[in-house]
């Protein structure tokens, strides 16, 4: 990765001289770092003593800037290469490249596939919009594919439905942390020369017969942002893949800066990104800091025992559900797929209760028990009719799609509940639908 980084990841810092050009421009100072200590950790109700403390804290921080040094990179150090290169062990895979969010990351993903206005990518009719904000933005064409309905991931029978000649992306979003049916997907993709960006936003951490979620595909997109399992400081994502192509990441990342063939009298040149199909686009700026990367490494550490109590949660609460035939519970593990349980997808059977899942989110509403259905189908939204598309037409394609949003599904929450919490949850489940049974 040093390497990599030396040719195309561009930043200022000139090193030992008599008058350097540092890095950082204006250096973080005690004050600075006061006020992070102070957002991390704001007062309670004892200000008085909160202030009392965060003096000590003060000197102490005083103390000990006198036994060290501040800090002389702020972004794109070697804390992101530390990220990077442990990503690639955990995950096997080639390239990483640590980004602002998930959705730079597909950007950098559907770039280096060669989309361009006029192609057509296939993503699930129910995934958040940053899955499709690419391809809107550059005039691609987003076709929406039905999901299956049990674990409300894309449908691959309905995507070779929908495949055209112009498809050349492919976008499985793994729901609630869920792998999606990848072995058919990537058989579809092979047959038909099609990239597959995979959305793995909710699934860092998650297998697919053997292999992590998210290199399957051309390319995997990763979300670190503050909600998902483990996060880098509120924001980030990472890009990964095992292709050619990822030797573009550093470049893709930071506005196609090449420093190792510099332009006749200037410091580097500007390069555009290669796509398949020799189709070149301009790279953003997708940086990161090194704050994010200290922060997403140290919860690297914990996320095996993360997963597993989420996995216990999901457990716990499959087991509550069990004789209840109108409860369509989460799909859990297997010896071949290993979720992240980011979500938990709770699904009713509506035709057998007086009511459904409406009814049943305000009964859990009156409980105190939050649930989000997460996401509503995208044809729903406003945009995609602003910007030329029939929803109309797009919502009758996808039948299931619009049944489990309006009647079946919603998701519960899976972080460390306390037992209380989680088995008051489930007996308020109960309720809910013996209520509704009556």
């Amino acid at each position: 990765m040093g390497s990599e980084k030396a040719k195309t990841d561009f930043r200022y810092d000139t090193g030992e001289a008599r008058v350097p050009w540092a890095a950082i421009g204006e250096n973080l100072n005690i004050d600075d770092l006061e006020s992070i200590i102070k957002f991390i950790i704001p007062s309670g109700e004892d200000e008085f003593a909160y202030n009392q403390q965060m003096a000590n804290v003060r000197e102490e921080i005083k103390k000990l800037i006198g036994k060290g040094r501040l800090v002389s990179k702020l972004s794109m150090g070697s804390q992101v290469q530390a990220l990077e290169k442990e990503v690639k062990k955990m995950l096997e895979v080639k390239h990483a490249c640590f980004v602002t969010n998930a959705t730079a990351g597909f950007e950098i993903g559907l770039k280096l596939s060669g989309l361009k206005p006029g192609d057509e990518v296939i993503a699930p009719a129910i995934t958040f919009l940053s899955t499709i904000t690419y391809p809107l933005q550059i005039g691609a064409r987003v076709v929406l594919a039905d999901v299956d309905p049990v674990t409300l991931n894309i449908d691959p029978r309905d995507i070779e439905r929908k495949i055209t000649k112009r498809t050349k992306a492919i976008m499985p979003v793994h729901i609630g942390g869920y792998p999606c049916d990848m072995d058919s997907i990537m058989k579809l993709a092979e047959k038909n020369d099609i990239m597959v960006v995979e959305d793995a936003a909710h699934a860092f951490g998650g297998s697919y017969h053997g292999k992590a979620v998210g290199t399957i595909g051309d390319f995997g997109s990763y979300s670190f942002h503050e909600v998902k399992n483990i996060n880098s400081f509120g924001e980030g994502g990472i890009v990964v893949t095992n292709s050619e192509y990822g030797e573009q990441f550093a470049s893709s990342r930071f506005g196609g800066f090449d420093i190792s063939n510099p332009i006749d009298k200037w410091l580097y040149d500007v390069v555009a990104l290669k796509g398949k199909g020799d189709h070149y686009s301009m790279a953003g700026n997708h940086s990161s800091t090194e704050i994010q990367a200290v922060v997403l490494l140290n919860q690297l550490k914990r996320l095996s025992g993360i997963l597993k109590t989420r996995r216990q949660n999901a457990e716990f609460l499959n087991r509550q559900f069990e004789k209840i035939e109108e409860i369509l519970p989460c799909p859990l593990d297997t010896d071949k797929i290993k979720g992240t349980y980011h979500l938990y997808l709770f699904q009713l059977d509506h035709r057998k209760l007086k009511g459904d899942i409406q009814v049943f989110k305000a009964k859990m509403n009156e409980r105190g028990i939050i649930q989000i259905p997460h996401f509503a189908p995208l044809y729903r939204f406003s945009y995609m009719k602003q910007l030329g598309y029939d929803t109309e037409s797009i919502r009758k394609t996808c039948p299931i799609a619009e049944e489990a949003f309006l009647h079946k599904f919603t998701h519960l929450p899976l972080y460390p509940l306390t037992e209380e919490q989680l088995s008051y949850m489930a007996d308020s489940i109960i309720e809910c639908v013996k209520e509704m049974k009556k």
